[in-house]
C-alpha cells in the first residue's frame, strides 16, 4: 500500500548526522571497509545474527546487497544505513529500517549491528537517536519495532535508552545462529517521548 507514503528519493545520497556519528546509505565503495570490519567482528557478531552465507564477505555478494538495497529503497520497503564515526570517518556498524508497512499501520522494523572494536562506546545509541527524526519525520512512520534476544543486555539497554518500550515475548521469532529463538519485542511510537 502506498497510503501515506512519503516522497523520499531512493538514491544513495541520504546522510543523517548524530552525536559523534553520521549515517549514510551503503555504497559499493564501502566494500573493503565493510568486509574488513565484518570479518574482524565475526566471532563477536555470529551469536546475534542469522548464519552467514558462505560467500557473505565477497565483493560479488556485496554488489548484490547494494542492488537489493537500491530496489528496496525505491519500493519504500527498506532504508539501510552504515554508521561512521564523525572523527576519522571509520565505519563502525549498520542500522536498517526494514519491513516498512504503509497503509493503516505506518510501521517498520529496526535491525542493527556494531563492529567489535566499536561496541560499548555509545555509537549505536547516537546512531539510533539520530535515525528517529528521519523515521518519524521524513519517512512519516508511526511505529518502530525492534526485537532482541532475552540475554542480549546491550541491546535491551540500547532500546530502553532510546525510548523503546518492552511489549512482550515473541516465541521462535528469528533464526539466530541456526536456531529459532525467542525475542523480546520493543516498540516506539512517533508520539512517545524518551
Amino acid at each position: 500500500m502506498t497510503f501515506l507514503r512519503p516522497n523520499v528519493s531512493s538514491d544513495l545520497g541520504t546522510t543523517i548526522t548524530g552525536e559523534g556519528v553520521f549515517l549514510r546509505t551503503p555504497q559499493i565503495t564501502d566494500f573493503s571497509a565493510w568486509a574488513a570490519l565484518r570479518a574482524r567482528s565475526r566471532d563477536f557478531l555470529t551469536p546475534w545474527e542469522p548464519i552467514w552465507p558462505s560467500d557473505d564477505l565477497t565483493r560479488g555478494a556485496f554488489r548484490r546487497r547494494i542492488r537489493r538495497y537500491r530496489a528496496e529503497m525505491r519500493d519504500d520497503q527498506t532504508y539501510p544505513f552504515f554508521i561512521f564515526r564523525m572523527s576519522g570517518g571509520a565505519l563502525v556498524g549498520g542500522l536498517t529500517l526494514s519491513n516498512v508497512t504503509r497503509g493503516m499501520t505506518q510501521t517498520a522494523t529496526i535491525g542493527y549491528w556494531m563492529g567489535e572494536p566499536y561496541a560499548g562506546k555509545g555509537h549505536m545509541t547516537a546512531a539510533l537517536k539520530a535515525l528517529l527524526p528521519y523515521a518519524f519525520g521524513t519517512l512519516r512512520l508511526h511505529r518502530l519495532e525492534a526485537a532482541c534476544l532475552p540475554h542480549n543486555r546491550a541491546s535491551i539497554r540500547l532500546l530502553e535508552k532510546c525510548g523503546f518500550r518492552r511489549e512482550g515475548l515473541a516465541r521462535g521469532l528469528v533464526c539466530i545462529a541456526g536456531r529459532w529463538q525467542d525475542h523480546i519485542l520493543f516498540a516506539r511510537l512517533a508520539e512517545d517521548r524518551p
